[in-house]
């Protein structure tokens, strides 16, 4: 037996329409191809693997996040064990969103063991890919007194075949939100590897809203906002308002359910701040490259320093560049005044300067805005 998908009221799919208006905006403008697409892409993508590691205490900079997705050397500050767990889940997530144009997909036991293997394989001895054999909690600030106590392991194998028929077949008819929602709910409840569960299960959230097809894993990630302090705890606290700290699927999971639709509300809404702050900037920085008589390719490298840092060789391949035309094309904008370096050799990176920097922050100020609770009427 699984939890069982709630009742949805009426607050929930007033939610939900405007998750779905949202959505509908934000795939009208990509439609057009907008020359920004990628790196915005790779910006949501790097904080969504961040956020959903920080969540189990794998923490990276922004920094280094940007390098992960742009298979860029990482910093010392990042250890050896922290870069292949980040990397891991790179890659797993990668998958994640190459599934909508897989014709042969289909949910298995097989595909969930992979997607594991991938994110744990630099822990053997946590056995990648392979269900537990015992029992298993998760700790709490009490030692004594786990925060939640596992199924059985003699369960797990009929719980996950149970999870994959439904993930094939189980209530179609629900909204893809709340599909994603209750398969990462049961999939953390069930528990079924030593380790990783957590971090399987928002990756099988983002899964499923990819294959109903919702708008990329990038833009469809809730694992940003999980992984701000503050919701991480409100993450938990919905979690166990499921569990009690044992696995009761009986128990009703409306309250999960809202939590979930109102981080995906809340993360939307940061996307659109996100979106308009994109078009704003690219905006301003091409002014500022037309001022100057330069290429409208180095735009590109303007925007990439604004949204954190400038790297030559991401440049170089978005801009199908040689590697002297990057460096010249970087230099100049140095010269300048619109770009400074920080680092050395392979860590060397470059930071919007003056005029450009200025830019940014007159975007920054004029599409920032606090967030809205959806449940709460305006």
């Amino acid at each position: 037996m699984l939890y069982a998908m709630p009742a949805l009221d009426g607050d929930d799919r007033r939610v939900l329409g405007e998750l779905d208006a949202m959505r509908a905006d934000l795939q009208l403008h990509l439609r057009e191809k907008p020359r920004w697409e990628g790196q915005l892409r790779r910006s949501l993508f790097a904080a969504a693997i961040q956020g959903s590691n920080t969540i189990e205490r794998i923490t990276i900079s922004d920094s280094d996040a940007r390098a992960l997705v742009e298979h860029a050397p990482m910093s010392a500050d990042a250890n050896e064990q922290t870069q292949q767990a980040v990397i891991g889940y790179r890659d797993a997530m990668s998958y994640v969103r190459q599934a909508p144009t897989l014709p042969f997909f289909a949910y298995s036991e097989t595909l969930l063991s992979t997607l594991h293997f991938m994110i744990t394989k630099y822990q053997p001895a946590k056995w990648p890919g392979r269900y537990r054999a015992g029992g298993i909690y998760v700790t709490s600030a009490d030692p004594l007194e786990p925060a939640y106590t596992g199924p059985d392991a003699d369960r797990v194998p009929g719980l996950m075949d149970e999870l994959v028929g439904w993930l094939r077949e189980g209530d179609l008819d629900a909204p893809a939100y709340a599909r994603a929602a209750m398969a990462h709910l049961n999939l953390v409840c069930v528990h079924p590897w030593r380790d990783g569960n957590g971090r399987m299960a928002r990756a099988l959230h983002t899964l499923v809203l990819t294959r109903a097809g919702e708008l990329s894993a990038e833009f469809s990630s809730i694992e940003e906002w999980l992984g701000e302090q503050v919701h991480t705890v409100q993450y938990y606290e919905a979690l166990r308002t499921t569990q009690d700290g044992t696995f009761q699927p009986e128990r009703d999971a409306h309250t999960w359910l809202r939590f979930v639709l109102s981080a995906h509300h809340r993360q939307a809404q940061r996307v659109q701040r996100r979106y308009q702050w994109t078009v704003k900037i690219w905006e301003d920085m091409a002014q500022l490259a037309g001022q100057h008589g330069l290429p409208e390719r180095v735009v590109s490298a303007l925007y990439a320093a604004a949204v954190g840092e400038l790297r030559r060789t991401t440049y170089q391949q978005d801009e199908d560049l040689s590697r002297d035309q990057a460096i010249r094309d970087i230099q100049a904008l140095s010269r300048i005044g619109l770009l400074r370096s920080r680092g050395n050799a392979t860590t060397r990176v470059y930071l919007v300067d003056g005029p450009a920097a200025e830019a940014v922050e007159a975007a920054t100020a004029a599409v920032r805005a606090p967030g809205r609770d959806p449940y709460l009427q305006r």
